[in-house]
């Protein structure tokens, strides 16, 4: 079984135990699927007390994290696991790409990388420039920390490890896997009391009828992306993931 290992870079080690063996997820770090080893930034700071930041050149607000501890952790991590060498160390930024289900496959499937958790106003640019090989950012707003953004990489990238879900279809339908946004789900009870309204699931999911289900979450997958995520739409149409079929429909819904 091929292992994907993550080591991370932290102030705040401890933020990461209760993500890591809660939930489904669990699964894949308990199995040895995924291994994350945790590094303490303070660790490698070369003063009494234990200091990693400084006021930025320039002046202005805020701490800077300083490059002299950052480039000890790496070393250590570099000479711990020798494996890891070539593996990307990624850094959780504001300014970064995006992460998407793309990347998210890319590092399931790879031999993981090491995760770097800012905090402060930022990271010695210098640091950054010899050492960072890619920037991430979980979207356009602003953190305390990288730690939130490397939780949701981990729990992605675990989810996608064979075996953790049970059914592997569950992730194959997820948003973002067929570059569309999911479809509405439905449990028990078939109708549900609400008041003077009562709400029924959609009769075709319970028709039997396996094509006319698939179509029907098609269609609702489609509306739903064209609604709220157009760019989607488009870059489906770009890559020739759009049916005839859907097509015709995304016409029908007169937007």
């Amino acid at each position: 079984m091929a292992i994907v290992h993550f080591d991370v870079i932290t102030l705040f080690p401890e933020l990461f135990a209760p993500h890591l063996t809660q939930g489904v997820t669990r699964r894949a770090f308990e199995s040895g699927a995924v291994e994350v080893e945790l590094w303490q930034l303070r660790d490698f700071a070369d003063n009494n007390y234990r200091r990693v930041d400084d006021r930025p050149y320039g002046g202005g607000p805020g701490m800077v994290m300083l490059a002299d501890p950052l480039q000890r952790a790496l070393a250590a991590i570099r000479a711990a696991r020798a494996e890891s060498i070539g593996v990307p160390l990624v850094h959780f930024t504001p300014t970064g790409r995006r992460l998407d289900q793309a990347m998210v496959r890319q590092f399931a499937q790879g031999q993981g990388a090491i995760l770097l958790c800012g905090r402060y106003e930022g990271i010695d640019q210098r640091f950054v420039d010899r050492h960072v090989d890619l920037e991430v950012s979980l979207g356009d707003f602003v953190l305390s920390g990288g730690e939130l953004p490397a939780l949701a990489l981990l729990d992605a990238v675990a989810r996608l490890q064979p075996g953790v879900l049970g059914d592997a279809q569950s992730h194959e339908q997820d948003s973002f896997s067929a570059g569309l946004l999911d479809f509405p789900h439905f449990s028990r009870p078939p109708v549900l009391p609400d008041g003077d309204v009562a709400q029924a699931v959609p009769d075709v999911l319970t028709s039997g009828n396996h094509a006319e289900i698939t179509r029907w979450r098609r269609q609702r997958s489609l509306e739903i992306t064209v609604r709220r995520r157009p760019d989607l739409i488009d870059a489906a149409r770009a890559a020739g993931e759009l049916s005839a079929d859907d097509e015709r429909f995304l016409v029908s819904l007169r937007l």
